[in-house]
């Protein structure tokens, strides 16, 4: 006979742990004002907005904004780089932390090591604005680079006007930027390992590239998943504060992206409010597809713990 397990009511359970409600009341409040309450302006891609009449009191229109929206050659110029910047970032950028970690977890000096993850940490506080003027003082047409290009006798560069030049910064930017804090993770779960797991392998003879085969990268692999199901998750938002502090028109055809685009067109070209509002839908609705996407193929095919 199966014993029926009796379950207590929500409020005493509440009660009983109150403080640790309490704890996470801030973050609950946070998501329902910035991200649940604002949700009712994406009926603003259905109607034609007019100020006097307010979003519930303006007109439907038959999904003109969408119309407008596809047929929109920049945005589809924008929608294609897009794709392309988040897909190299994922490509090229998301294994740059996971090399990092595995590199400093091999460090034998601990005073070393520590010197280096803050060294290579310190970047990610560095604001986009700040770092995008340095950028720019250095490799514009007059700045540092190209002044010393000149003194030795070679041709001026021409990295922030030149559309593959200018693709391949926004990577090398970002990974010397974001690899060291996004190392941490990877890092926290090395640190969870057992080191007797180490002397056993060393005792039978593993060496050092035989260890992180077998034992640090198997510990690494579900956290790694995670983050891979988030990554491929926002993979529509193609890094707004890097690319807008840093592009310029020269290359609009190759760094443009939506973000950029709706920027663009809600205070430069002013398409109004539901233009923006129809971008920002089908962001969205393509990062969650994508996102259930990535989650059925880590826990399906790699058979690796994923979101859900």
């Amino acid at each position: 006979m199966k014993l029926r397990r009796l379950k207590k009511p929500l409020g005493k359970e509440i009660v009983k742990h109150k403080y640790l409600y309490l704890l996470v009341l801030p973050t609950i409040i946070f998501f329902v004002v910035f991200a649940y309450v604002p949700m009712y302006g994406v009926i603003l891609a259905f109607k034609d907005f007019d100020y006097s009449l307010g979003i519930f009191g303006s007109p439907w229109n038959d999904f003109q904004n969408f119309r407008d929206v596809l047929g929109n050659p920049d945005f589809v110029n924008a929608f294609k780089n897009t794709l392309f910047i988040s897909f190299g970032r994922l490509i090229i950028e998301f294994p740059v932390p996971i090399v990092l970690a595995l590199l400093l977890n091999e460090m034998f000096n601990g005073k070393l090591r520590k010197v280096y993850q803050t060294v290579f940490t310190f970047p990610h506080f560095i604001s986009w604005v700040v770092l995008s003027g340095i950028v720019t003082t250095i490799l514009s047409d007059q700045g540092l680079l190209n002044e010393l290009l000149q003194v030795f006798g070679f041709g001026k560069n021409n990295v922030l006007t030149e559309g593959n030049s200018f693709t391949a910064l926004l990577f090398i930017s970002n990974i010397w930027k974001e690899a060291g804090w996004s190392s941490i993770i990877y890092l926290a779960a090395i640190a969870g390992i057992n080191p007797e797991l180490y002397e056993a392998a060393s005792i039978d003879g593993a060496g050092r590239f035989q260890q992180i085969k077998s034992i640090t990268w198997p510990a690494l692999k579900g956290t790694a998943a995670i983050l891979l199901i988030l990554a491929v998750g926002g993979i529509m938002n193609g890094g707004f504060d890097q690319i807008f502090n840093l592009y310029n028109s020269a290359v609009y055809n190759r760094a443009d992206i939506l973000d950029t685009f709706v920027y663009r067109s809600a205070f430069t070209d002013a398409t109004g409010f539901g233009f923006s509002t129809t971008v920002g839908l089908l962001k969205s609705v393509i990062n969650c597809l994508l996102l259930f996407s990535a989650n059925f193929v880590v826990t399906h095919v790699f058979k690796e713990e994923g979101l859900y």
